[in-house]
């Protein structure tokens, strides 16, 4: 019987944890990109249709603004650029 080696041969993966630990930071500051901007989107929406007051308009600034930084100090931790987490999703164009 053939060993795991010689059954996968050349196809075998080599995974530098660096690599999967940068790639991972990389997804998961995709999804919170793409969230935050679909949350920013209807905030927008919602101050000017005027449902929202005054001290909720502020508190959503603040937010906002303190999610930008922190994705901002996460982005230069994992060596991330904006475009590297504008993914191309092929025919239906880029992600954000």
């Amino acid at each position: 019987m053939a060993s795991p080696e010689q059954v996968l041969g050349s196809s075998r993966i080599s995974l530098n944890p660096d690599d999967v630990k940068n790639g991972l930071g990389r997804l998961v500051l995709t999804l919170v990109e793409l969230l935050r901007e679909l949350l920013e989107r209807q905030a927008i929406r919602r101050v000017e249709a005027g449902s929202l007051n005054d001290d909720e308009v502020e508190r959503l600034g603040t937010t906002f603004l303190q999610l930008s930084e922190q994705m901002e100090r996460l982005k230069t931790e994992f060596g991330v650029t904006d475009e590297d987490l504008n993914i191309d999703l092929g025919p239906l164009g880029k992600l954000l």
